[in-house]
């Protein structure tokens, strides 16, 4: 068995040699910045360690891994021209590099190039790995529908909030996990099992997000800090500080969310010290800590040795203490 870090390099390598050769050229140039800019890489590892629980030689299955890498980063083209995002890690957006119309069109042809990777399975296996992407794909444009009908809300609940992230982030995950499974013909039990680690897996890694995007280091973050307190995002961390708030501390609150233009640096630092005073960065951390157990939890019940989900675990306590 490879490790995590032996298949990131695989996937890496074989991101930066895929030929694009269609025409026009400038169509494709933003696709091949996006997935240039590095990354985690995080659901075409998952697809191969998942498929490495049973199976050897994960690299037989490394196209349709690209494709899950592809549709990634289709969304956060998207998602980055929708926010009017300037940065995403630490290079310039698509639509800042270019326009909102190279943004799209490009946006839309990677979505295209994803679901072209993704069917380069075993004839026999096709129809299963298409349903579950297809289905994946849409509950992620759900989970992005009640993220922004989220922005208008003042009454969005915490239970509404990990269901949106669930679509949103964690479904894609599951699927990659799920799908490695698929590949090398695991029990039904299993490949649920395994879905299962990625939803939990997910769930854990967006809210390591929300709080980074307070607590994190710009300079490791790729991005500025404060993001979403400045777009007044319906985050866990906002949530749960309107909702445990004083009255003195939810009108100081109020009054930022209200706030017309404000001085970034001012608002961030404000809404900063009141989650502080809350404490609603131990609270996500222990949420955090919650789901990445249930989902060493549910990896246990898989019915492979211990030695062979190694690899796996590793990435996931990896994963657990990450930084941005």
């Amino acid at each position: 068995m490879i490790t995590a870090n032996d298949i990131l390099k695989k996937v890496n390598d074989c991101l930066s040699s895929l030929p694009y050769d269609r025409k026009p050229a400038s169509l494709y140039e933003p696709v091949q910045y996006v997935l240039s800019l590095g990354g985690k890489r995080i659901r075409p590892v998952l697809m191969l360690l998942g498929y490495q629980l049973w199976r050897e030689q994960p690299d037989e299955i490394i196209m349709p891994a690209i494709g899950l890498e592809t549709y990634h980063n289709y969304t956060l083209l998207h998602d980055d021209l929708m926010d009017n995002a300037d940065m995403r890690r630490g290079h310039e957006t698509v639509h800042r590099r270019w326009d909102a119309n190279k943004a799209i069109l490009s946006g839309d042809s990677m979505l295209v190039l994803a679901y072209q990777r993704v069917a380069q399975v075993p004839k026999e296996k096709l129809q299963k790995v298409l349903d579950l992407f297809t289905v994946t794909a849409l509950e992620i444009g759900e989970g992005q529908e009640y993220d922004m009908a989220f922005e208008t809300r003042n009454d969005v609940t915490e239970d509404e909030y990990i269901e949106m992230i669930r679509l949103k982030t964690s479904v894609l995950l599951a699927c990659a996990l799920k799908m490695g499974a698929i590949l090398a013909d695991a029990p039904d039990d299993d490949v649920n099992r395994l879905y299962k680690v990625g939803e939990q897996l997910g769930l854990a890694f967006q809210l390591q997000d929300d709080l980074l995007d307070v607590y994190g280091d710009p300079k490791v973050f790729g991005k500025a800090i404060g993001g979403d307190i400045m777009s007044n995002k319906k985050t866990y961390m906002l949530i749960n500080a309107y909702n445990r708030a004083n009255d003195s501390q939810r009108a100081e609150l109020q009054r930022w969310l209200d706030a017309k233009d404000p001085d970034r640096k001012e608002k961030v630092a404000a809404v900063t010290r009141l989650y502080d005073k809350i404490g609603i960065r131990q609270l996500c951390e222990t949420k955090i800590n919650e789901y990445f157990d249930q989902a060493r939890r549910t990896l246990d019940l898989v019915n492979v040795g211990d030695e062979r989900k190694q690899p796996l675990r590793q990435y996931m306590d990896e994963m657990l203490h990450r930084d941005k």
